[in-house]
């Protein structure tokens, strides 16, 4: 990052229960002995974003107290049951009163995301992409980055469980798509099944 380029914050969603999982908060499931939420926010860190914010929902409490996060700010999703439109949208809006310039998102439950993805993106927006998003086998996937002026619009289409899904598909040609492949993978941790990828 120069000394004129404003900051890249990243943004964690981890505000889900689980549902699928039988009612286990994803933030709190297990990776090498701590909690995902902990892995996927140093991924953020060690990937070149500062500040990072994490949206808690399920098991807020539990998570701030068992989860090292002590360098991330940690913001509230009360309505975090409405699905992940809500907690973009309460990101985006604790990351709108920082001095950041755009934002890099990232999902708690997709363990195979890491630093090396986060900074392929931000390389992307280093080089001028206003909306960039890795990409696996030519399939748009996470991390997504949005320059600032987009914001207001990801946030006016983040409903339901959709997130920025709507927003990206409407500016499919403004996005540049960042192979990762090589370095991540898309998986998500949504059913019990999918709990050995957390192996």
């Amino acid at each position: 990052m120069t000394a004129t380029s404003p900051p890249v914050a990243g943004l964690l969603l981890a505000a889900g229960g689980g549902r699928r999982l039988g009612g286990r908060p994803k933030a709190l499931l297990g990776l090498h002995g701590r909690p995902l939420v902990e892995h996927a926010a140093r991924a953020l860190h060690d990937g070149g974003c500062a500040p990072v914010y994490v949206v808690l929902g399920a098991a807020a409490a539990e998570v701030r107290v068992h989860a090292g996060l002590t360098h991330c700010t940690l913001v509230d999703n009360p309505g975090w049951q409405d699905g992940m439109g809500s907690s973009l949208r309460a990101g985006l809006a604790a990351v709108a009163a920082s001095d950041a310039g755009a934002v890099l998102v990232t999902l708690v439950d997709q363990p195979r995301v890491g630093a090396a993805a986060v900074s392929r993106v931000l390389a992307a927006h280093r080089s001028g992409a206003q909306l960039a998003a890795a990409s696996y086998g030519g399939e748009r996937g996470h991390p997504v980055l949005f320059a600032r002026p987009h914001w207001q619009g990801v946030a006016r289409a983040a409903t339901g469980d959709r997130g920025a899904r709507t927003y990206l598909r409407e500016h499919a040609a403004a996005v540049t798509l960042v192979e990762c492949g090589d370095v991540a993978g898309p998986e998500d941790v949504d059913t019990p099944e999918d709990l050995r990828l957390l192996g």
